[in-house]
């Protein structure tokens, strides 16, 4: 895969391996400099080394290798699957499953479950990294999840995505009361300078992230809320809480120190979807029930 940008005059002078990492978040700095030294990147069409410094107007290509075979085997893990055909699955993700296999985790995961139940009705569009899978929700973010079982169905998911005409509601708990009962947050998301494990809300190298919330209940500790992404960054719900000062409970990266530990992970759950079937034309939505563990620290804090 090959992605292209010109350096601008704020990024002059920058590493190249350091301005990649920055340009595509996906993309680690180690990862940015191997490929630096294996050949792959190009500055106005000449090969460069991972400490080359870039200047204003020039024209960077990165060729990203393909990714290797996909280790992950099948694995007959339970699946709540909500509705199902020939080109798409919508799946109820548990809390603590990861969606894909990545270092750290490569069994266990829903892709090695939808291997499983799907066999070879998986779009490839994604790599054998990433079968079927359009959007993410983190590890510890429960709810509803699509997954394309054709390539046709893929593509015209991500289509909707990139228009912003795929509907998605989460519910979470954050900290504190609101100030108001409805708001939106439109603060652009990049990744940390500080810590590169981490999304912020800032203007280096950053994408338009918007966030529309509502108040469904409160107390003078925590806030029972109702969020629709209008864009799909990463952490976006995470990094917006935090960035108004309310944090999601539980969230041990955006959170305060002192983690809720009963809630393992952010207290934040995907329960809403809804998008047009992208073979039949159909407009189809789902709701899911909150999940175990968020109904009992509403019914604990007594947000009800």
């Amino acid at each position: 895969m090959k992605h292209e940008f010109v350096v601008e005059q704020t990024e002059s002078g920058s590493r190249i391996d350091k301005l990649i990492s920055d340009k595509l978040p996906d993309i680690s700095r180690t990862s940015a400099a191997n490929i630096c030294e294996s050949g792959g990147v190009f500055v106005n069409g000449k090969a460069v080394g991972k400490k080359y410094k870039v200047s204003e107007g020039e024209s960077v290509s990165v060729e990203i290798p393909e990714p290797v075979e996909l280790k992950a085997e099948a694995e007959d893990i339970p699946l709540d699957i909500v509705f199902e055909d020939n080109d798409l699955l919508v799946v109820n993700k548990p809390k603590g499953m990861v969606v894909h296999p990545a270092p750290g985790n490569y069994t266990g995961t829903l892709v090695n479950a939808l291997l499983y139940h799907c066999k070879d009705s998986l779009s490839g569009i994604n790599g054998v990294l990433r079968p079927g899978i359009v959007h993410r929700i983190d590890k510890d973010t429960s709810g509803l999840l699509i997954v394309a079982k054709s390539d046709r169905a893929h593509v015209g998911l991500a289509e909707q995505i990139k228009e912003h005409s795929f509907t998605r509601e989460y519910e979470a708990v954050v900290y504190g009361r609101m100030k108001e009962p409805t708001g939106t947050v439109n603060a652009p998301i990049g990744r940390s300078q500080i810590d590169r494990k981490k999304m912020c809300v800032t203007d280096h190298c950053s994408k338009p992230a918007v966030t529309h919330y509502r108040v469904i209940d409160e107390n003078s500790g925590f806030s029972h809320l109702a969020l629709q992404l209008e864009t799909g960054r990463t952490h976006q719900i995470r990094v917006h809480m935090a960035y108004l000062g309310h944090p999601v409970a539980g969230d041990p990266v955006y959170g305060p120190s002192k983690v809720i530990k009963e809630l393992c992970g952010q207290c934040l759950h995907a329960k809403k979807i809804g998008f047009v079937h992208p073979v039949t034309g159909e407009f189809l939505s789902f709701d899911s029930e909150l999940p175990e563990y968020f109904r009992r620290f509403l019914s604990k804090n007594e947000i009800l």
